[in-house]
């Protein structure tokens, strides 16, 4: 995938949407409810490959990054922006799949700088 966007702004953008830390997001991917979301509805679906990648992201050195590592960068940037828009539930988006699969991707939107305005 390829960004128009430069590795600066990408950079910027990842660490201000990705608002849970490796150890948050390891956590997390070992609930049920990570489980239980995705486009395979189990442990092997595409947002939980992703916190796995999105992890390894985060423990490494910005200058030590991939090609391949600033191109998925910019894919959970446009996933978190597109999933944000979209608002997520007016009730329990506590416990909402919108919520549990926005966290497979490293963002948790009821955190005070998510996406989701507390009510």
């Amino acid at each position: 995938m390829s960004s128009s966007k430069s590795n600066l702004e990408i950079w910027n953008e990842f660490q201000e949407l990705v608002n849970m830390s490796p150890s948050q997001i390891e956590d997390w991917l070992e609930t049920k409810e990570s489980k239980s979301v995705g486009d395979t509805g189990d442990a092997s679906s595409t947002g939980r490959a992703s916190g796995k990648r999105i992890i390894t992201i985060k423990r490494t050195n910005k200058d030590d990054l991939s090609e391949d590592q600033w191109s998925h960068m910019a894919k959970v940037v446009g996933y978190i922006k597109r999933h944000c828009t979209q608002g997520g539930p007016d009730d329990h988006a506590e416990s909402s799949n919108w919520r549990y699969s926005l966290m497979n991707w490293g963002h948790d939107p009821l955190k005070s700088d998510g996406c989701r305005e507390s009510a």
